[in-house]
């Protein structure tokens, strides 16, 4: 669901493996381990699992590293990772299966099967039709309003609701933009018509025909199940276990856990026109209504000196390589990201899951594997990612330890911490509150909507204070208070752009 690929961090080089360089069609077989158990230790990488599709055929089905940092508990095919966006693609299978079946219309207008479904641009709203919903085209920016839905204890019900607050970065149908909540209400679209709620469908019509027997719908049972992960991220440069996240309010979006071994089940019906063995359980109609592109994404360049341009069906991106077009989708939330590649001209499929979030060994090794299979050269994706992840990085750092530097100078706020307390409002998102922090000038923040999560404020001389989230995967921030008159009128909560680019401005609530 998250969209970490910004945190650019690559794989380990080809280095020391020599004879794969003569001769890289025994790359599979004779150098994968190496390539990805380096990549576990070089990227501080707990546990990952990898699935590759050729011709129908399992050509590596495997897990690597440990399932949480300091305990022995290996990772193996049945493992279960969260998926985050990865989910994506099966629910717009799911409703393409029920277009298939002529229960429904993705051409239809959203509001045929949710009357109360409307949005800030109230023609828009009425005009809205499912595919739109499920390519990202109704006119929010990337990530737009994902601090308001995601991980908060908002039900589907309110996510919907509140989407018809949001107003829309750009017209209507007329820019690409990623939007979690848009899923969510196409998911919703499903117990509308088959009086099932997404879950349940998703288990009876696509995970039980496919075999796919470990697989959750729900993150509320990740932590109940036997053989699982658990989430990782980075703290101030240290590997550190984290809660998993609960998305079940923004479910269809990013809420699915899966293993390799179910992973390549998936892959393998898509591959196959949504056949498992003699058996059609997935119609090609509905496979193909997936990727069909629906919209402009973004130009690409690829290392290989390839430009073209990325696209986006339902529930996948789609784009050209090396005369091959792509279907394919990356999955981040906390602690996990995840690719999965799918080359129907090839019939070869990729499935990457790793349980941590800052990492791009799921992206890199997408193309360097398929670099191999194209027979290309090595185009050594994984050493240029790694320059754009130590680059990156310090950039970070030298920011974050230039705020922490100042805040150990205890510059004062402009106004006594008494002036900052109090309750704010936001349109969109609800409420949060500010209270005195601990020390001497610190304040805390708690908002409404995320009651497991609070937020520590250090001044920064000023009206600014920096902001440090219980919840690292927020990362840091500034938020500026604003003053009129010797009086807080209201702060403006921006938070790091993986997690969203709209800032949200809160306005105080005279007592």
């Amino acid at each position: 669901m998250k969209k970490i690929s910004l945190l650019i961090i690559a794989l380990i080089g080809f280095t020391a493996v020599n004879a794969q360089n003569a001769d890289r069609s025994k790359f599979i077989k004779d150098s994968i381990d190496l390539y990805i158990n380096k990549a576990l230790t070089n990227w501080r990488i707990p546990g990952a699992a990898v699935c590759i599709v050729k011709d129908g055929k399992i050509v590596l089905m495997k897990g690597y590293g440990i399932k949480e940092l300091g305990l022995p508990g290996k990772v193996d095919q049945n493992t279960l990772f969260m998926i985050g966006s990865n989910t994506k693609a099966f629910t717009a299978t799911a409703l393409a299966m029920l277009q298939a079946e002529k229960k429904l219309s993705l051409d239809e207008k959203v509001t045929k099967y949710i009357p109360e479904f409307k949005l800030e641009n109230r023609p828009a709203g009425e005009m809205a039709i499912v595919k739109d919903l499920l390519s990202h085209r109704l006119g929010f920016r990337t990530f737009q309003g994902d601090f308001t839905f995601y991980n908060t204890n908002l039900s589907r019900h309110e996510v919907i609701e509140k989407l018809g607050k949001m107003k829309a970065t750009y017209p209507f149908r007329t820019t690409w933009g990623y939007t979690n909540s848009a899923f969510l209400t196409a998911g919703e679209i499903i117990p509308r018509v088959t009086g099932k709620q997404w879950e349940t469908y998703l288990k009876e019509s696509i995970f039980a025909p496919l075999g796919m027997t470990s697989t959750l719908a729900l993150t509320a049972e990740m932590p109940k199940a036997l053989n699982r992960t658990v989430p990782h991220t980075l703290i101030d440069g240290r590997l550190s276990a984290i809660p998993y996240c609960n998305i079940d309010g923004l479910a269809p979006a990013g809420s699915i856990s899966s293993s390799a071994a179910d992973m390549g089940k998936w892959v393998m019906a898509l591959l196959d026109n949504g056949k498992v063995g003699n058996k059609q359980v997935i119609p090609a109609a509905a496979i193909a209504a997936t990727r069909q592109p629906q919209d402009y994404v973004s130009p690409v360049n690829h290392l290989n000196g390839e430009t073209g341009f990325e696209l986006y069906g339902l529930g996948w991106f789609l784009q050209d390589y090396s005369g091959r077009r792509l279907v394919m989708h990356d999955g981040g939330v906390n602690g996990y990201v995840s690719s999965v590649t799918l080359v129907p001209k090839e019939n070869l499929g990729i499935v990457i899951l790793t349980n941590t979030d800052q990492n791009s060994f799921y992206e890199a090794m997408r193309w360097d594997i398929l670099d191999v299979f194209f027979k290309n050269k090595n185009n050594h994706y994984n050493d240029t990612y790694l320059g754009y992840n130590k680059a990156n990085t310090a950039n970070f750092q030298a920011i974050d330890k230039k705020m922490r530097d100042s805040t150990m100078l205890n510059l004062k706020p402009q106004l006594s911490t008494g002036k900052y307390t109090g309750k704010y409002v936001n349109d969109l998102y609800g409420n949060l509150e500010v209270t005195p922090g601990d020390v001497g000038n610190d304040l805390e923040i708690r908002f409404e909507h995320h009651p497991k999560m609070f937020a520590r404020l250090q001044p920064l001389g000023g009206n600014r204070f920096y902001v440090t989230f219980s919840d690292p995967v927020l990362g840091k921030a500034i938020f500026p208070f604003t003053v009129v008159d010797g009086k807080v009128t209201g702060v403006r909560v921006k938070l790091a752009d993986f997690v969203e680019y709209n800032s949200y401005d809160f306005k105080k609530v005279d007592k």
